[in-house]
């Protein structure tokens, strides 16, 4: 059966002393969305009945643990990623939680037990939430801050599979580019500065940002008391928790809206300033650039006309707020937009008129990505971290901050919570987005974003021998980076891993997954060389039209579950 670890400088150690690497694997992609009904994302009809969903059955029936368990553990790997969503635990409105799905969950967690596996829970999410175009948050949380999901569409606030007027013709990872869209730059912004920047987003007499916090932190805490009330999961099974995946900073530290930030490297299809995204989800329409993206990244490719013809992303002024029981203040009007509100933009002219606004702190400070991470997120973090650890006193902390940006700098107070592990992420982005595996060149994506390089074309790697070198030199930089900023701890790269549906699908027709291997065994080079442990992305136990899951598995690692041909 697993112990829990105790953590000696950069080791983990189990009871004995002996060193432990935690080699994992994200379980699983299936958690994402609801197990009833079971609505892939291609699939619009009965989507926006979002607060009658049910997550009981992620992520695999309970009958199918031993299958699943058994497969992970004989491929060697000893720790699971335990996804999870906001929206699974409290889907039907604030404060109304899931007790089926948390009492299924610890059946699950029973299971992984019995296979001794080391488990810490993530509260999952990507670009807020399913109605956004990805997965985490309830669709109550969209209403809450005044906005519309069925008009995210028609507005491109949001792109949405699942709302996509030809699901079949959705340009592939575009959902990406949902972090530069309206509603997450909305959501974000709120969720980590609400009071700094919408002071008049009020609601049951809190702010935006503390009553989301609040819901969010809460539903985790309620999570945390049931597998401790288990009396056999905690620390034993149950070693860690995960504070917010991926977290991004929305409009926060935005220059001037009405420019594309230097650093936003990805622009796939329509590419809206956020001025522009402001604009168009109050049904006004803009000329907005395309892109595309090509080996050596993106370029543009023309203009489009975008004319949601007067439709909003915002609710209309005569919603009932009295379906989830909240009472917003009437300072905070319905129908409008929340920036118009704020001044940032004259809703009766048009006129821009703080292009700035979300530039500075309150004291006046520039906001970069080293102060989101250091000031907002932190902030969110700490007491995060403080509210689990009144429940599992013993847990390991995993601090995954903001992709790319440097760690954060820990105060005194913060180093003395103790059994905090560094938890980065990383991909190689030019084999995630183009989905191929290019042996011939790639990019030192870490490199060219801590400028040090004169020029981004000498940080191309010729050659895969090169490659490989690269991504472990990547790795093994981050890694220093978490011991200089977060202190002595672990680093444990709890996402890592390659697209699977690579050149067009072409291994899931012949059989060949020559590129899905070599990637693979590129990436597992750079860990093994950097000596960090890690969790691999992803597991996913469903196969569409199959009733036996089948499996592909390659170097001794889980490559995904296919689709049947």
């Amino acid at each position: 059966m697993p112990v829990g670890l105790t953590i000696d400088g950069t080791r983990f150690s189990d009871k004995y002393g002996r060193e432990v690497l935690l080699r994992g694997i994200n379980l699983a992609a299936d958690t994402k969305f609801p197990a009833k009904p079971a609505t892939p994302s291609h699939v619009s009809d009965g989507f926006f009945d979002g607060d009658n969903v049910s997550f009981v059955g992620r992520p695999f029936p309970i009958e199918d643990a031993d299958t699943h368990f058994r497969r992970l553990r004989n491929w060697g790997y000893n720790t699971l990623r335990y996804l999870y969503t906001w929206e699974a635990l409290e889907a039907k409105g604030p404060g109304l939680y899931d007790e089926l799905y948390i009492a299924f969950t610890i059946k699950v967690l029973r299971k992984a037990k019995q296979y001794g596996f080391y488990v810490f829970m993530d509260p999952h999410q990507d670009v807020w939430s399913r109605f956004s175009g990805g997965s985490g948050a309830p669709m109550w949380t969209l209403y809450a801050v005044g906005l519309n999901p069925e008009m995210f569409d028609v507005t491109e606030a949001a792109l949405v599979h699942n709302t996509y007027p030809n699901p079949t013709e959705f340009p592939k990872m575009i959902w990406a580019t949902n972090y530069t869209r309206m509603v997450c730059q909305v959501m974000f912004t709120l969720f980590f500065a609400g009071r700094d920047f919408a002071p008049k987003a009020i609601i049951d007499g809190q702010n935006i940002q503390d009553y989301l916090q609040s819901h969010y932190i809460n539903a985790t805490v309620h999570l945390a008391k049931r597998i401790k009330e288990s009396e056999d999961l905690e620390d034993c099974v149950v070693i860690g928790w995960e504070s917010f995946n991926e977290p991004n900073h929305g409009l926060i530290g935005y220059q001037d809206l009405t420019k594309i930030p230097a650093d936003q490297q990805l622009q796939k299809g329509t590419s809206p300033t956020a001025w522009q995204g402001i604009l168009t989800a109050s049904g006004r329409p803009c000329e907005i650039e395309t892109w595309e993206l090509g080996s050596m990244g993106s370029y543009r490719t023309g203009k489009t006309l975008v004319d949601p013809k007067g439709a909003h992303a915002w609710l209309d002024s005569s919603h009932n707020d009295a379906k989830y029981g909240w009472r917003r203040d009437p300072g905070w009007r319905l129908g409008e937009c929340i920036w118009a509100q704020h001044g940032v933009w004259d809703i009766t002219t048009g006129m821009l008129l703080r292009f700035d606004y979300f530039s500075k702190t309150p004291t006046g400070e520039i906001i970069t990505a080293d102060v989101f991470c250091n000031t907002y997120f932190m902030n969110h973090w700490k007491r995060w971290a403080q509210a689990v650890r009144d429940v599992h006193q013993n847990s390991l902390l995993l601090l995954q901050h903001p992709v790319w940006v440097i760690p954060p700098i820990l105060d005194e107070e913060t180093k003395a919570m103790g059994r905090i592990v560094y938890a980065p992420h990383y991909y190689d982005g030019l084999t995630l987005m183009s989905k191929k595996w290019n042996r011939f060149f790639n990019v030192d994506v870490l490199g060219v974003l801590r400028g040090r390089y004169l020029s981004p074309a000498f940080a191309v790697k010729l050659g895969e021998t090169a490659i490989r070198n690269s991504m472990k030199e990547q790795l093994t930089a981050m890694k220093q980076e978490g011991l200089d900023n977060i202190g002595l701890t672990p680093c444990l790269f709890s996402e890592i891993g390659i697209p699977y549906d690579m050149d067009d699908k072409y291994a899931y027709k012949t059989g060949d997954y020559t590129s899905q291997t070599r990637a693979s065994d590129a990436n597992h080079f750079a860990l093994e060389g950097s000596l960090v442990s890690y969790t691999w992305w992803n597991y996913c136990a469903l196969v569409r039209d199959a009733k036996i899951p089948v499996v592909i598995s390659l170097n001794n690692h889980l490559i995904c579950f296919v689709e049947q041909p």
